[in-house]
């Protein structure tokens, strides 16, 4: 088996400006901060970033390194707007694709098997439609001939993910109470980067918790990096909840403020 750890820096070594970047987790739920914060050490820029969006997507737009954002939403969760992104989407700075949350996720499923589009119901009568001119309507060729969205396939260049535990291969494990969508993003990139609390024996994954538990397949994952705390300061249940506090002060100091003392810290960096 081949053993794939490397160091956050290695990782992003592997990505290039222009390229489109899948950021798993939720809001401000196990986002893979440790990778985000290598990602803006580095001189990666231009990127379309696709992301259920938390910190990951303020740290980026406030760095200017966003060229296009496709999200369902972005947010803090106890802060219900992220402060920075909210300022670079006034501006203007990035072009942005607002879609359902349904739609997202079936867009990544599409991504994940390789299809050009998949067709849902959500966003029909909604202004979804009105604000992506870019989305088409797709007609059953069946006999109920039922109109849908045709959801773009988001696939993706590059995905970084965070988990609880994994092993050398790339089996990745969550322990907490929600897997997110970390797997399909794996799966709709022709590269994904694994961060995690503790890199494992595999033998070790199925004694913490059941086999369901092995959400990502290291079939799909190029990298794993062993990345404590590399969450923080977003939640990694059970290994630790969100700092509200440290998020309260992301939040309310201006970014290259606190750029400069985040980019500078160790804590969760993985390297």
């Amino acid at each position: 088996m081949t053993d794939k750890t490397m160091t956050a820096d290695e990782a992003v070594s592997r990505l290039r400006s222009g390229m489109t970047l899948g950021i798993g987790g939720w809001g401000s739920r196990r986002k893979p901060m440790a990778l985000v914060r290598a990602l803006l050490r580095s001189e990666v820029t231009d990127l379309t970033i696709v992301a259920y969006g938390g910190p990951d997507v303020g740290m980026l737009a406030a760095a200017g390194r966003i060229r296009k954002l496709v999200a369902a939403f972005v947010t803090l969760d106890s802060i219900p707007l992220e402060p920075h992104y909210r300022a670079a989407r006034e501006a203007g700075a990035f072009e942005l694709m607002e879609i359902d949350e349904a739609m997202f996720m079936w867009g990544l499923h599409a991504a994940a098997n390789r299809l050009p589009f998949l067709p849902v119901r959500a966003g029909l009568g909604s202004d979804v439609m009105r604000v992506n001119p870019g989305l088409r309507t797709v007609t059953s060729p069946y006999d109920d001939a039922e109109t849908f969205v045709a959801v773009p396939a988001l696939r993706l260049d590059a995905a970084l993910v965070h988990v609880n535990r994994a092993d050398r291969q790339g089996n990745g494990q969550y322990l907490g109470p929600d897997p997110y969508f970390d797997d399909l993003f794996c799966e709709a990139a022709d590269a994904a980067y694994l961060s995690c609390e503790r890199v494992v024996d595999t033998a070790e994954l199925t004694k913490e918790a059941a086999p369901q538990s092995l959400l990502i397949g290291r079939h799909t994952v190029t990298g794993v990096v062993e990345a404590p705390n590399g969450a923080h300061f977003t939640s990694c249940a059970p290994d630790y909840a969100r700092d509200e506090a440290a998020q309260r002060e992301y939040a309310t100091t201006p970014w290259l403020e606190f750029a400069e003392r985040w980019l500078a810290s160790s804590e969760g960096a993985g390297s």
